[in-house]
């Protein structure tokens, strides 16, 4: 059996809320409880939301989607006006990248998570492309 990423522990202030965000904005099918988690399911790996009243140190989530895909979720994402930036810094904000020759995104959930939303992996488009991912220029 091939080794597979199964789930990934997501703390939350509210996990329903949390996942609510992550399911339309993202386009994704509905959360569903267990037990104590709140599951959003992306692809075969799940983020168990687990709620917390402690600070949240914040972690970075990156998904990768298609052209489409981007599309209707940048959409989504601007007419819910949620701040996005094309760093994960947020130095260039309401700007996406082209990195790899693709494009991306990054903004925050409700707890500060920052999630990014990619059309192309990291270095994928190689010293070559237009757009080089900036962390192969280092």
């Amino acid at each position: 059996m091939a080794v597979t990423l199964n789930h990934i522990l997501v703390h939350a202030h509210d996990a329903k809320q949390t996942a609510r965000f992550l399911t339309e904005t993202l386009g994704l099918d509905a959360q569903r409880q267990l037990g104590h988690f709140t599951i959003v399911q992306v692809g075969e790996t799940s983020l168990d939301l687990i709620e917390t009243e402690e600070p949240i140190t914040p972690r970075h989530f990156a998904f990768l989607v298609s052209e489409p895909e981007f599309d209707e979720i940048l959409s989504r994402i601007r007419s819910c006006e949620i701040p996005f930036w094309a760093d994960p810094f947020h130095r260039d904000p309401q700007s996406i990248n082209h990195w790899d020759d693709g494009r991306g995104v990054y903004f925050d959930d409700p707890n500060g998570h920052v999630l990014e939303v990619i059309t192309r992996p990291y270095g994928s488009g190689g010293l070559d492309a237009e757009h080089p991912n900036p962390l192969l220029r280092r």
